[in-house]
């Protein structure tokens, strides 16, 4: 099989839109946010600056660091005229996030050359039209591809080639891979595990009993490129997730309840535009060094209630923090809502009469009169009021809408 599948992602997009938008902050280490990074360019990154790191942090590792307010219309203005130039040498694009997208060209080589000649004419033409740095990864799976546009960064081509792309591959470290984060990653280094190529060499039984079944199976699977995933261009999402990166806060309810009752309004809010309803729900929690823990639960009945998905979300987090009673602090909080369905009659879950029998109803009233109201004038134009006059929120509401999940 030839190397067909392409992996496009803008590099340091937020930052780099920032630097296109402002001649003078190019070759300066700059910073989206202020108590929180949202982004960092690859100079501020070279000091160690990443994402969701407290102001405060950054500054102490980059004195120079250059802080700045977030163009959010012009994050999706670009990031949408990038992925259009993409879509313009096939219509197989699967968009991942506002910044990256696979591609597979291999019906169109005929008139467009080569996948490696595509993937040079989509770099020249982001660089030329929209100013962006754009790195590509070509190969013949999308696991692959990925890895190969990592590879390439900052803005860079790699080109795969399907003879030799075992030898390209177990070279390279293992948190290159789909699926390792920091906490695989640390298993399989006490495990003597740091590249793909070890990972190979590990026999998949191992592997199951440090990761799990599933995971153990499919990493294995991956460190061969044995990924049959083909392009999906228009799939329904299986779950609505939102989260809020906070810095360093006090595990403290004034922190997280109106916290988690903003991510349970816009959660519910595109929940209830696609008619759609979830039944499990989960909550992430992550601490002041950077260990995350989540808990979640299934409800009898689906809801995309603003008020239900918060008192759950508000009790599993309790929880959690109960579990871990010597952390202190917290400096992220997600909500994710999974088993979607298309909502029936629906939405409070109320007791009626006396048989403790409990069913679903039409959309509670306050719900249904936010919606209209920021349909017709926009989302902030009313809400919650313990929400609305928090003050603790870090992260901007406009970048939570870009980072957030898209429901099909």
């Amino acid at each position: 099989m030839e190397a067909t599948i392409l992996h496009a992602d803008l590099d340091a997009f937020y930052a780099s839109v920032e630097q296109l938008l402002n001649p003078w902050l190019r070759g300066k280490a700059i910073a989206v946010g202020g108590g929180v990074v949202l982004a960092a360019s690859y100079e501020a990154k070279a000091f160690g600056v990443k994402s969701a790191m407290s102001g405060r942090e950054a500054r102490r590792l980059c004195p120079q660091l250059i802080f700045v307010k977030g163009h959010f219309n012009e994050y999706r203005r670009l990031g949408d005229a990038a992925i259009q130039i993409v879509g313009d040498y096939t219509p197989l694009v699967e968009r991942l996030s506002i910044d990256e997208a696979f591609a597979d060209v291999a019906g169109c080589t005929r008139l467009f050359g080569p996948a490696p000649e595509i993937a040079r004419t989509i770099r020249r033409r982001v660089r030329a039209e929209l100013g962006l740095p754009i790195s590509v990864g070509v190969a013949r799976t999308k696991h692959l591809a990925k890895i190969a546009s990592q590879v390439a960064k900052p803005d860079g081509l790699v080109i795969v080639d399907p003879d030799t792309e075992l030898e390209f591959l177990h070279d390279l470290p293992v948190e290159l891979m789909w699926g390792v984060g920091p906490k695989t990653q640390a298993r399989l280094a006490e495990a003597g595990v740091r590249t793909i190529g070890q990972l190979a060499r590990t026999s998949e039984r191992r592997l199951e009993r440090l990761l799990g079944h599933a995971a153990g199976g499919k990493l294995a699977a991956l460190s061969w490129n044995r990924d049959l995933r083909q392009i999906r261009t228009n799939h329904r999402s299986r779950s609505a997730g939102a989260q809020s990166a906070l810095g360093r806060k006090p595990a403290d309810k004034s922190v997280y309840q109106p916290t988690l009752r903003h991510l349970s309004d816009r959660i519910g809010a595109r929940l209830r535009a696609k008619s759609l309803c979830g039944q499990t729900i989960t909550v992430r929690v992550r601490f002041a060094d950077l260990r995350a823990v989540t808990r979640s639960v299934t409800l009898a009945i689906p809801t995309s209630s603003t008020r239900r998905l918060a008192e759950v979300a508000e009790t599993l987090v309790r929880t959690a923090l109960m579990n871990h009673p010597d952390e202190a602090t917290i400096s992220l909080l997600g909500i994710s809502v999974s088993h979607l369905s298309k909502q029936a009659e629906h939405q409070l879950d109320l007791p009626l009469g006396g048989n403790g029998r409990r069913f679903e109803t039409a959309p509670g009233a306050a719900d249904s009169a936010l919606d209209t109201i920021r349909e017709r004038f926009g989302w902030k134009a009313i809400g919650y009021g313990s929400v609305v006059l928090d003050s603790s929120r870090s992260v901007p509401d406009e970048f939570r809408e870009l980072a957030e999940h898209e429901l099909l």
